[in-house]
């Protein structure tokens, strides 16, 4: 199980570091030609500071558990990232991308399973 757990946690944490820096650095239409659609009609500050919150859920996924410093955090940041999944799900609902939403429907459940298995 905590294979399983540990697993999980480094997939969220590739793909919301991946994810976030991309939204640190890159204009609405440099992200949207990368596939990350769900920027759409965001105000840039708010879409930096998605990504700003997507990098600090990646490193809390990994770093508290893995330094056994304040190990509830990975839990939290667990939740943080399934949170943002939900919002994002809509967006990708109303530019009707399918695919797109089975993806945050996936972070979603890998989110929650670490959640469950590490509290």
């Amino acid at each position: 199980m905590n294979t399983a757990l540990w697993i999980a946690q480094i997939l969220l944490a590739i793909t919301f570091l991946y994810s976030g820096i991309n939204k640190s650095i890159f204009s609405e239409k440099q992200l949207i030609a990368r596939g990350q659609t769900g920027v759409v009609n965001l105000p840039m500050p708010f879409i930096k500071l998605i990504g700003i919150s997507e990098m600090l859920g990646a490193a809390g996924l990994i770093l508290p558990w893995a330094l056994n410093i304040a190990p509830v955090l990975t839990p939290v940041a667990a939740i943080g990232t399934g949170i943002i999944m939900i919002p994002a799900a809509f967006i990708h609902y109303n530019l009707n991308e399918p695919k797109n939403i089975l993806t945050n429907v996936v972070l979603l459940v890998l989110s929650a399973f670490v959640v469950c298995g590490r509290m």
